[in-house]
């Protein structure tokens, strides 16, 4: 059993299974154009998903830091890359392919029963492969959890969010003015020159400066920090909007919105649709400026495969 809340399975409370989640794993990339970023995904994902706000609060007992959600998206990406649906040309990117284009195409329900097939035949074939064709090993998986070989594909991107799930929860631990001061001094250490404005009376700007376009050339920018919770509410079109209008009211050319949540598709296209345009710095492309900068909180050490080697026996 996969328990949840008073030992419920996950997926007895309404959460998607992995298979479930393919089609709208599928459905997002394609939006995105045929091909896609993680982060990208989920958020795509998360945005049409019913009730993925409330689903996004389930977390595993024993790691209460965990969403089971964004834990079966993993796995989810993983049954889609296993039965060639998605193809992954570099980490944390992919491919819609041939096959995921033909699902797609078929209805909702016809889709999912296709995926399941795929999913069997994949099994089967990687058993069958390993000769381990036993009656324990050949047994397909319970529905809604994922067999080891998925497990496994997904353990790169688990170790991936792992480290960006501690630093955004560390981060939302800050007190409101400390995250506004951390935000400043990171804008500042990419080369912004930015006054810490607060106060009731900012009109939304809790920053303004320049931001350097050109050894002689600068652009007045506003910016905004949301303290949001990682997993929370995504920030949506109508914060973006009034921003805009609180940074025009101050001067500014260009603005930035920092937050640990994520943006709805409403907020992203709001964001370049009048001027001042709007960057907006989403929790997961924050941990990535906070880790490419180096000296901010973040040290990644190196991290052995000792699989990678195997080719070599």
């Amino acid at each position: 059993m996969e328990p949840g809340a008073n030992s419920v399975p996950f997926t007895e409370q309404g959460m998607p299974t992995h298979q479930q989640l393919v089609l709208p794993i599928l459905l997002a990339v394609d939006s995105l154009g045929g091909s896609a970023k993680t982060q990208e995904i989920i958020e795509t994902v998360l945005e049409h998903l019913p009730h993925a706000d409330a689903l996004l609060q389930v977390a595993y007992p024993n790691r209460p830091q965990d969403s089971v959600l964004i834990s079966r998206l993993a796995w989810g990406r993983s049954t889609a890359k296993r039965i060639g649906a998605l193809e992954q040309p570099a980490q944390g990117m992919y491919l819609l392919t041939e096959v995921g284009e033909e699902i797609i195409k078929l209805p909702d329900v016809e889709a999912f029963s296709t995926i399941r097939e795929l999913d069997r035949e994949a099994f089967r074939a990687k058993r069958k492969q390993k000769e381990l064709e036993t009656t324990t090993d050949t047994a397909e998986p319970r529905e809604g959890i994922p067999d080891a070989d998925i497990l496994s594909a997904s353990d790169e991107e688990t170790h991936e969010s792992d480290w960006k799930s501690q630093l955004l929860s560390r981060l939302h631990q800050l007190p409101p003015e400390g995250f506004e001061k951390f935000i400043i001094y990171l804008l500042r250490r990419q080369g912004l020159q930015l006054q810490h404005t607060g106060g009731s009376g900012d009109e939304g700007v809790d920053a303004i400066g320049t931001a350097p376009l050109s050894p002689v050339l600068s652009s007045r920018v506003a910016v905004q920090i949301k303290r949001y919770a990682p997993e929370g509410k995504p920030i949506g079109r109508e914060t973006v909007a009034l921003f805009q209008r609180d940074a025009q009211t101050k001067g500014a050319e260009r603005a930035i919105i920092v937050t640990l949540s994520r943006f709805t598709e409403p907020a992203r296209k709001a964001a370049t649709s009048t001027v001042p345009t709007v960057d907006l710095i989403s929790g997961d492309r924050l941990a990535e400026l906070i880790r490419t900068d180096g000296e901010s909180g973040v040290k990644l050490r190196p991290t052995v495969d000792p699989k990678w080697f195997d080719r070599f026996e």
